[in-house]
């Protein structure tokens, strides 16, 4: 009941300052105690051990100023970011805006951002101290930035040796230019430039590419063979979308920048599925992805990996719903994949079609609720 009345009150706030007390309220560790750690929840992904196949996506602790209050939530894995070179401010304010009658947020940030030198120190601190869980860092480039490309170089560099995995955004709406670096040789420079800056360090960690839901399928299948071809360990699938559905309700869905939360559930499903299809079609099985837009329950969450994720990762509706979001998703996980009688890495890409996964997802659900 307590974080219920919490969580009412965080939304009452204006996104933004709500946004900032939930990241200072991790921060020091006020947070609803986990569940207990079950063996039977982990999963391995790119080399990688997961406790649980959940994970804090970027966006929420953009300067790692929270990982421990995270971990102690019970997520498997937090990524960090986006973190870009040199410290800057974002957009202008207001640049986030609840849509509460869709379930959904609107963001522009801009890679507000404390900088490299400053996360680097705080994940240094925290790699030496005990570590419950798997840290990422979401690496981004500066908005003045005259070379985007040695911008990858030097947060790679700088943040690769306190890393267990890096992930390039290169799919941000909220930077100009930036979505133009998922193409061609853009894509193959990018890679490049962000391999070479961990190769530099003498480290090596997985890198992952975050793509957008907005690519066409030619264009998705283009950015993951090139992305493959550059050596690429895994993709995170999806970004926010600068699409408006039909049917969003709320007074702000007219603002510009990327929109999340339950309105961007079918498109990143089947984004994700379709990847999943294709890297299948091209006998590239053993690439990791991590399915991220418009989760908010462990029914969509279960989907997402039978369309093809070893990994899920959640923000916007922990935004919404509160805290005890995490316990629920992890608990209906457990539950569904026991009642199939597989591991998570058994149901991972068993049914390759976004819809039927989830409509799968949903059976299992009903079943359990039958039976208990």
């Amino acid at each position: 009941m307590f974080w219920q009345l919490a969580s009412a009150a965080n939304r009452a706030l204006p996104a933004e300052t709500a946004h900032r007390l939930a990241v200072s309220a991790m921060k020091f560790g006020f947070v609803p105690a986990a569940m207990q750690a079950d063996t039977q929840m982990q999963i391995g992904c790119a080399g990688l051990d997961f406790a649980n196949p959940l994970g804090l996506a970027a966006g929420f602790d953009k300067n790692a100023e929270a990982v421990k209050g995270a971990l102690k939530l019970g997520f498997g894995h937090i990524e960090v970011g986006t973190i870009t070179p040199l410290p800057q401010p974002g957009n202008p304010r207001p640049r986030v805006f609840r849509l509460t009658s869709d379930n959904a947020v609107i963001n522009r940030y801009g890679f507000n951002s404390q900088g490299m030198e400053a996360a680097a120190r705080r994940l240094e601190r925290l790699r030496g101290s005990a570590q419950a869980g798997i840290v990422g860092v979401n690496i981004g480039a500066n908005k003045a930035s005259t070379d985007k490309f040695d911008d990858y170089y030097k947060t790679a560099r700088r943040l690769a040796p306190v890393a267990d995995y890096l992930t390039i955004n290169i799919s941000s709406p909220n930077t100009e230019g930036l979505r133009d670096l998922q193409h061609d040789d853009s894509l193959r420079r990018t890679i490049a430039a962000a391999t070479q800056g961990m190769q530099d360090t003498g480290v090596t960690v997985p890198v992952f590419v975050k793509l957008a839901p907005d690519l066409s399928e030619s264009q998705l299948a283009g950015s993951l063979e090139i992305a493959l071809s550059a050596g690429i360990s895994g993709f995170i699938l999806t970004n926010t979308t600068i699409d408006r559905p039909d049917g969003l309700v709320s007074v702000h869905k007219g603002q510009s920048g990327g929109l999340s939360g339950a309105p961007l559930h079918d498109k990143s499903l089947f984004m994700l599925a379709q990847a999943a299809s294709h890297l299948a079609h091209i006998g590239a099985t053993d690439i990791p992805l991590i399915g991220v837009g418009g989760i908010g329950s462990a029914e969509q969450a279960y989907a997402r990996m039978l369309a093809g994720a070893s990994l899920v990762q959640i923000y916007t509706a922990l935004a919404l719903q509160g805290p005890q979001l995490v316990p629920r998703i992890l608990s209906g996980l457990r539950q569904m994949a026991a009642s199939e009688g597989a591991s998570f890495a058994e149901l991972t890409g068993q049914i390759r079609q976004g819809q039927r996964a989830y409509h799968h997802a949903l059976h299992v659900a009903r079943k359990l609720a039958d039976s208990s």
